[in-house]
């Protein structure tokens, strides 16, 4: 069993935003992976990734390489154009997972659309060895979403299970997390919370630390079997605004560090009770 256990660039949405004086690059992003022992990291919704050259693309294939680290790519739609274009920067890569999400509403695609689009994928996603995981999120029910993927109906295309991001269609992560299980393909590991705001005047759901929120990191895990289906493991945070650049910065170290330690602890865990549910292996 392989822990492909990491970070992506959500763990570090501040320290790579234009809110710190100097911004993280994508160079220092991976330096950071490594140096925290991961074993992948997911470019996610980097719009600089876009933009790079066939050189710029083989010097981060060959940073993340000397690193030991596994890529993975991760945007947003269904719109063919856009998925190919993402899939031209995962095959310089050498990335083997896709994350998207179907968006809906004005001006996107119908369902029926964004399946057609899908299924067209179908071919590429095998030459190329590349899986697709559709997020979560609020805007699609995560039982359609199951639908949508079942009526795909190919191993190529699963989901990237976030209950965290359902909350606000109010699923209940649990719920989530079970519907979702059987097709997951990469899962996002962040923890929330809701705290009331100034005056008890409503709720504000964001990041906790993990542990500390509403995740039950155990029974996700235990659902999901990560290391025994060999799916991906991304740290992520919701981590608000602290105040100032070098305190939120600290804090999201701090739970990035955190999450790991704990995922880790869980799958430790995990193993230990697969093995006893198994037996004692007999040497005879």
């Amino acid at each position: 069993m392989t822990m492909a256990l990491g970070i992506g660039t959500y763990a570090l949405f501040w320290e790579w935003s234009e809110a710190v004086e100097r911004p993280l690059d994508l160079a220092g992003m991976l330096e950071r992976a490594g140096d925290l022992g991961c074993g992948v990291f997911q470019v996610c919704d980097y719009p600089p990734i876009e933009t790079m050259s066939a050189d710029q693309l083989e010097d981060v294939r060959q940073q993340a390489s000397d690193l030991g680290l596994a890529l993975e790519l991760g945007t947003r739609g269904t719109r063919p154009d856009h998925l190919n274009g993402y899939l031209d920067i995962a095959e310089a890569l050498g990335v083997r997972l896709l994350r998207s999400m179907v968006r809906v509403g004005p001006g996107e695609p119908t369902l029926d659309e964004s399946l057609a689009a899908v299924r067209g994928l179908l071919p590429r996603l095998h030459e190329d060895g590349v899986s697709l995981a559709l997020e979560t999120y609020e805007q699609l029910p995560s039982a359609r979403l199951v639908r949508f993927v079942a009526d795909v109906d190919d191993p190529r295309v699963g989901i990237c299970l976030d209950p965290a991001n359902c909350v606000a269609s109010l699923e209940l992560p649990g719920d989530v997390i079970d519907r979702c299980a059987p097709y997951t393909l990469n899962l996002h590991v962040k923890d929330f919370a809701f705290t009331r705001r100034d005056g008890w005047v409503g709720f504000t759901l964001a990041g906790a630390a993990m542990g500390e929120g509403l995740l039950d990191l155990g029974a996700e895990l235990s659902a999901v079997r990560p290391l025994e289906r060999g799916i991906s493991m991304i740290v992520e945070h919701w981590l608000t605004w602290q105040g100032d650049p070098r305190t939120t910065v600290a804090m999201e170290r701090r739970w990035t560090r955190q999450t790991l330690a704990r995922v880790r602890s869980g799958l430790g865990d995990h193993i230990e009770e697969t093995i006893e549910d198994e037996g004692e292996p007999n040497h005879e």
